[in-house]
């Protein structure tokens, strides 16, 4: 038996080799098509039954994936759920598994006193509530998406050049001497009001200094002088003179602080002031002041002694740079005329209005000039009026005093006093007189659809603006107390918040004071000369407020853009000073006025209605050479704002915020380097 079938063991170790090699054939063609979907795309499907046959008998089979054939790229595998086999127990469960428990985490943005938590959390992001935006045209308005997107392939900004050497005094809104050409009639000073380029004729190069500019003198000797080579214009010393304005000596400029009415001094024309009213009280009760028709400023210039700000106002007229030697003495000021539209200054904003040979007819058209000075005077405020028909006896001055004297009777102002050439009234702190005029009398009242503190190309009004119920604008603290101290007009903006404003205008305020110790700290601003600041979005007025307590040597420029809340009132309020302004559009100033531009959050409101660039070169118009300007905002926009100011030749840097390099906001710090045409 034994020898007839062999040696079953060999014969069971071929077969056994034989199977293995088979084995692992078919191991590999299985390993090959059936796989977990994270590197090869190849999978086998089994369906259950393919259509009943006409026998009626289900024949299994097995689909082929259309994949088998693709080749694969490892560097975008595939989702591993697109190979998940629903029918496999193990991954059904791990499906039903309940997700691990949320941790919760703290989303308040500040703590109980108003302070940024270092805890905070955004929570995660939902695409879907993302606002979608129409591409844009215009450089330099990507939306943050669009920005995000862009690769390193990206078209570089071009370079801007050098204006022509005639436009180193240029205003664009002032000097547009095309469109004043077509104004229809001049004689109520149209000619000295906006008058903007069109958006394609907007400033597309870089103003040049005039050949000689030097770095400007330091507050306070630039009171006293300033470099000739800054403002080379000789006119106002070859007319003004004689009555102590300016003078010419060697390379500088020097103010021995006179004016057309008071050519002993400034300072003796303010005691004079105060003696005549006690009440006037500077920088006490009068913080705030309006110089009309201001020359170079002596007037404002000297009140920053006595604790007060000086709003000081002139036209570009004959005497075109008068407002240029202002700020170039580091006193705040800016042009503009009382003409056929309200001034950009909220209502009841003013503590003291001044007008001394300001060569204004008060009474002109029902008074308009002086109802628009009634507006924008507080509630209990002061007039001061230094002028020829105050004292002079000729028959035309005469009649222009009775004609200011009726004319002020009639809109309730009280002649406080009137001494030699000087006169003073004040106005009501309540609607009760007007209440009771006899309805005959002129001017009326202006009706309760007026906005008195709407002011952005708004005609003037031949009318009484009213005063509000509540006396928000009467009862204001001394100063220096209302620095502090939320306004009752605080409850009149219109924002989003409608009861926690006081808690808002307190957090606003200790947030600016603790950036403001930081930038101090940090990049040693009490080092450098920066008198005059602008605050482009200036919000309650926080960031200017910060600088007073920081006992910083400034003065600041709040700007309310009028595509946000109106709180100009509020600034006012407060002892600061400020303008409605418009970002799409240029600022009525000269070029080389400001040493800081600060700009919090403006780009990202304006993306959507101003162009970048013009918004930019409008910056470098009216910064200083050596000036700096700080933008806080949005990391893409940041990086958006770099690309352009490095092609206007500034130096840049863009830095983290102290919420760290994880934030959504970035500050670029720019540094405007001199240039000359």
């Amino acid at each position: 038996m034994k020898g007839e079938l062999g040696d079953p063991f060999k014969l069971s170790s071929l077969t056994k080799i034989s199977v293995l090699f088979l084995a692992c054939i078919a191991s590999f063609y299985l390993g090959r098509n059936w796989n977990d979907g994270s590197m090869y795309p190849q999978l086998i499907f089994y369906s259950n039954v393919n259509p009943t046959s006409g026998s009626g008998t289900a024949n299994l089979s097995v689909t082929l994936s259309p994949n088998l054939k693709r080749t694969s790229d490892i560097s975008t595998p595939v989702s591993n759920e697109s190979s998940l086999n629903a029918a496999d127990p193990l991954l059904d469960a791990l499906s039903r598994a309940p997700p691990p428990p949320v941790v919760p985490k703290n989303v308040g943005i500040v703590d109980d006193n108003g302070a940024m938590r270092e805890d905070f959390d955004a929570g995660s992001f939902d695409s879907d509530l993302v606002e979608e935006e129409e591409p844009s045209s215009w450089a330099g308005n990507e939306t943050n998406n669009e920005i995000e997107k862009k690769d390193e392939t990206r078209v570089r900004i071009q370079k801007f050049w050098l204006c022509p050497e005639r436009m180193r005094e240029y205003i664009p809104c002032l000097d547009n001497e095309e469109e004043i050409r077509k104004l229809n009639s001049t004689e109520r000073g149209e000619r000295f009001e906006r008058h903007c380029p069109a958006k394609e004729q907007s400033l597309n190069c870089l103003v040049p200094a005039p050949k000689g500019y030097r770095e400007p003198i330091p507050w306070p000797i630039s009171r006293d002088e300033v470099w000739f080579s800054n403002v080379p214009h000789t006119r106002l010393v070859e007319d003004k003179g004689g009555q102590n304005w300016i003078k010419r000596d060697k390379e500088k400029f020097k103010f021995p602080g006179g004016g057309t009415q008071f050519i002993h001094g400034a300072d003796s024309y303010l005691d004079q002031i105060s003696e005549m009213v006690p009440g006037i009280a500077f920088g006490n009760r009068t913080r705030v002041v309006l110089d009309v028709g201001c020359g170079v400023a002596s007037f404002g210039a000297f009140l920053l002694s006595r604790d007060v700000i000086t709003m000081s106002i002139a036209p570009k007229d004959v005497h075109e740079n008068q407002i240029q030697f202002a700020l170039e003495r580091g006193v705040p000021a800016m042009v503009a005329a009382f003409a056929t539209r309200r001034l950009l200054y909220p209502s009841q904003a003013f503590d003291l209005l001044h007008c001394s040979r300001c060569r204004i007819n008060w009474t002109r058209d029902d008074g308009i000039l002086l109802l628009e000075a009634n507006r924008m005077l507080r509630a209990g405020g002061y007039f001061a009026w230094a002028a020829q028909p105050v004292y002079k006896h000729e028959e035309a001055q005469q009649e222009t005093w009775k004609e200011m004297e009726s004319l002020t009777a009639r809109i309730c102002w009280e002649l406080v006093k009137k001494t030699g050439y000087l006169a003073i009234w004040r106005k009501p702190m309540n609607n009760t007189c007007y209440l009771n005029r006899s309805p005959e009398v002129q001017p009326p009242l202006c009706g309760p659809e007026d906005d008195p503190n709407s002011v952005w190309y708004v005609n003037l009004k031949a009318c009484i603006s009213q005063l509000l119920e509540d006396a928000s604008g009467a009862n204001i603290t001394a100063w220096p107390a209302r620095l502090h101290e939320p306004p009752l007009r605080l409850q009149g903006v219109k924002m989003d918040a409608y009861i926690a404003k006081n808690e808002l205008f307190r957090a606003e305020t200790r947030f600016w004071n603790d950036i403001v110790e930081g930038y101090i700290r940090i990049f040693h601003w009490k080092k450098l000369n920066m008198r005059n600041v602008m605050d482009m979005r200036a919000g309650f007025g926080g960031f200017a407020s910060a600088l007073i307590d920081q006992k910083m040597n400034s003065w600041v420029m709040n700007v309310v853009p009028i595509s946000g809340p109106n709180t100009l009132p509020v600034i006012y309020d407060r002892g600061l000073i400020g303008v409605a302004h418009d970002w799409c559009e240029p600022f009525d100033t000269y070029p080389r006025t400001y040493d800081l531009l600060h700009a919090f959050g403006l780009f990202s409101i304006e993306h959507k209605r101003c162009n970048f660039s013009v918004i930019l070169l409008e910056m470098d118009r009216i910064l200083r050479p050596g000036g700096r300007a700080y933008i806080r905002d949005s990391k893409f926009i940041t990086e958006e704002i770099k690309k352009i100011t490095e092609a206007m030749g500034w130096k840049t840097e863009l830095r983290d915020t102290a919420e760290g390099p994880y934030a959504s906001r970035k500050i670029l710090m720019g540094h405007k380097v001199a240039r000359h045409s």
